[in-house]
């Protein structure tokens, strides 16, 4: 059985709440227009046998992946209280595109039933509401603020391009050892490089006729 599940993350600052509550000036940088993050998780339970997919119900497994056109920026889980093999099986099959499972298993609607395994598959989605802004467009500003559409366009194209949404929310964690050798490779490379101009300069002609 499939399942849409939608969240709503997080606005990525409460400037916008702020400024709305103060009025529709904002005399600051920083734009009113701020991405949002929304999460639709896609539920599928399928059956297994003895702890393991059976041939039929993993293809039922790999005809769902594609049918929600798994991608990059997608997380793949699955809950199987029981821990069973089924995990492997379903880890392959999202191999095939590039992606690992993730852990742990987000909460989803009703309990994973026995003899079965849940396939979680979280996508997210960013775009700022309400652009392009007009609210404040056209006439003299004397409340020395910026227009009410000011930032719309950067971060809808960030929204658009970001590869994993989640970014915007969480970012990414460092990690925890550093090799100090990976950077001063190429430190090292561009030091020992031979400048442009060590061989002299090539003779040009300017060409033309006589």
């Amino acid at each position: 059985m499939a399942q849409m599940l939608k969240r709503n993350l997080i606005v990525l600052t409460g400037l916008a709440a702020s400024l709305a509550a103060c009025g529709p000036a904002n005399r600051g940088m920083e734009s009113i227009n701020q991405p949002v993050v929304q999460r639709t998780d896609y539920v599928f339970d399928a059956a297994s046998d003895g702890g393991y997919l059976a041939p039929s119900e993993l293809q039922r497994v790999a005809g769902w992946l594609a049918s929600v056109r798994l991608a990059y920026g997608d997380r793949v889980y699955v809950d199987d209280p029981n821990g069973s093999q089924a995990r492997a099986q379903i880890a392959q099959e999202a191999g095939r595109y590039g992606i690992l499972l993730s852990d742990p298993a987000p909460v989803t609607t009703g309990p994973v039933q026995p003899g079965t395994v849940r396939v979680i598959v979280s996508r997210m989605k960013a775009s700022v509401p309400g652009c392009p802004n007009y609210t404040r467009a056209g006439g003299t500003e004397f409340a020395a603020s910026t227009t009410s559409n000011f930032g719309c366009a950067s971060n809808s194209n960030l929204a658009a391009m970001v590869a994993r949404p989640e970014d915007l929310v969480r970012g990414q964690a460092g990690a925890e050892t550093v090799d100090p050798n990976t950077n001063f490779k190429a430190i090292d490379t561009l030091r020992k490089a031979q400048p442009t101009g060590a061989g002299g300069l090539k003779e040009a002609s300017g060409g033309g006729g006589n």
